[in-house]
């Protein structure tokens, strides 16, 4: 007789793996984490993790999805409940920024999952789509401008994330606050506000 799955449990029981396989990544590095070491890491077997997502790689692809999706709906949700173009500024960043341990794990593993995908289709169509979501978030940001232009502020915002990132990785003791200051004032320059707020 075939097992009886309650999907609500089920999709919780794939959001623990997912959260332990993030944290897996990041404590060893995409390229060296196995299935094995996963299952370790949430206490299952190596077969519950093939059961719930086929392979290591759509376990990995899962996983940055669903970390990708995290940050955007509570950007989105911060985005929406801002009443002003500086509180929307702040809110993004804040969201970009969100203490040093998760920026650091964050970032870590989007960095580790990007470096694999340029040697893996299905992961850079993962990477893409994530880029798209990433993109959607960053106009709505670039059109606090206008729309004339959008689309180039919103590359230019985001690169100004990204590299502000890789610094942070890169920054034995960062300080939050700064890299949060730095990204608003750089937001600021790109939507014609120079490193005064925005009205």
């Amino acid at each position: 007789m075939a097992r009886t799955v309650n999907p609500i449990q089920d999709r919780a029981r794939r959001a623990a793996l997912e959260k332990a396989a993030y944290l897996a990544i990041y404590e060893r590095g995409y390229a060296g984490v196995t299935l094995a070491d996963i299952a370790a890491h949430a206490g299952v077997s190596r077969g519950t993790l093939v059961y719930h997502f086929g392979s290591r790689a759509g376990l990995l692809a899962a996983v940055m999805k669903r970390f990708t999706r995290t940050i955007g709906v509570a950007t989105r949700r911060a985005l929406r409940q801002a009443q002003t173009p500086e509180a929307k500024l702040t809110a993004f960043v804040e969201n970009q920024f969100y203490g040093v341990q998760n920026t650091r794990r964050f970032y870590t593993v989007s960095l580790d999952f990007l470096a694999a995908a340029t040697r893996d289709p299905a992961l850079m169509a993962v990477q893409r789509d994530s880029l798209q979501d990433t993109l959607t978030l960053d106009l709505e940001l670039a059109r606090l401008a206008g729309e004339g232009g959008a689309e180039r502020r919103a590359r230019q915002l985001r690169a100004l994330i990204d590299g502000l990132s890789v610094r942070f990785l890169a920054d034995p003791d960062p300080d939050l606050q700064a890299y949060r200051d730095d990204c608003l004032a750089g937001l600021r320059a790109i939507l014609g506000g120079e490193s005064q707020p925005l009205p």
